[in-house]
């Protein structure tokens, strides 16, 4: 996440700060995934790691604006030296003459407007309540998902590689450490299910995108091709949590654009499943025995 405060992003003017221009991606794919459309969105953030107090922990108390003319670079983790690319210095570094812009500035600067912590909580016509959580400092990139349901509860984890925006390389390509969807049934044993994974940048995405809009679109069953209408949706929870943040409020989405359809995808009624008795399950005097020890089961993809 610390290029992002590097570059022009780090102004919210600019960029509407993490929400918007990183987060849109995630809630559009909960969306996807809950088949429904937020409601209403509260949420809490602030800049509490790339400032000044932060530069002082680690010894750069007299950074300076920019890595290239930085007098402490020599003992920065996060000094860039665009010398060392050759597509950012080509891109960037030898055009600072003609457009006046810095790609190096520092990540530690005042001038920073944009958060790097951020919680929501997003409610959903389903009545399906979201707790998202985004930190732009971590030591790995990707995200971690869990779905609490009615049958029991589906875990997931997604490691990204991570990249300097320009340099050359694949970005957001998924490593390989895999750990496929871990099931945890109600009353029943754990199993995990095992991915397939794309290949390419953002996980394989970017092909199928472009194949898309510019070639053949393929069937696609999952109906990931997304229209303008879950687009808006995508991005207004991350313009409602912006206005969340600075009026310390909930913030209904209808309050913000009047009259938005409903996207293709969302269900429209509410199907009550019918959950079976499970049989054989071990009683305690407290409820239901731990399933804590019981090891993982390891299934081929459907």
């Amino acid at each position: 996440g610390a290029d992002y405060f590097r570059r022009w992003h780090r102004n919210k003017e600019n960029s509407g700060g993490l929400m918007v221009h990183k987060a849109s991606h995630h809630f559009d794919l909960v969306n996807w995934w809950l088949d429904s459309c937020p409601v209403s969105v509260f949420a809490k953030g602030g800049r509490v790691f790339y400032n000044s107090e932060r530069a002082k922990s680690y010894g750069l108390e007299n950074h300076g604006k920019r890595c290239l003319e930085c007098s402490v670079s020599d003992r920065c983790n996060y000094y860039l030296d665009m010398n060392s690319y050759e597509e950012i210095k080509k891109l960037y570094l030898d055009c600072e003459k003609h457009d006046g812009y810095y790609r190096d500035m520092c990540v530690f600067g005042d001038e920073i407007t944009i958060e790097d912590t951020m919680n929501l909580v997003v409610g959903y016509q389903s009545g399906t309540l979201l707790s998202y959580s985004l930190n732009a400092f971590s030591p790995w990139e990707g995200y971690k998902v869990a779905f609490n349901g009615t049958k029991g509860r589906l875990e997931h984890e997604c490691h990204t590689s991570s990249y300097l925006n320009g340099d050359g390389s694949l970005p957001s390509e998924i490593q390989t450490e895999d750990k496929g969807v871990c099931v945890y049934p109600h009353f029943k044993t754990p199993y995990t299910i095992k991915t397939w994974k794309g290949k390419g940048s953002h996980g394989g995405g970017d092909a199928v995108m472009l194949n898309d809009i510019f070639g053949t679109p393929d069937n696609d069953p999952y109906q990931r091709s997304a229209d303008y209408v879950q687009g808006a949706y995508a991005i207004l929870v991350g313009i409602a949590a912006n206005m969340s943040m600075k009026t310390n409020r909930e913030i209904r989405v209808e309050d913000i654009v009047k009259g938005l359809p409903l996207p293709k995808m969302a269900n429209k009624t509410q199907v009550i499943e019918k959950i079976e008795y499970v049989e054989n399950v071990i009683r305690t005097v407290d409820g239901v025995k731990s399933l804590a020890n019981i090891p993982l089961r390891i299934d081929a993809p459907a």
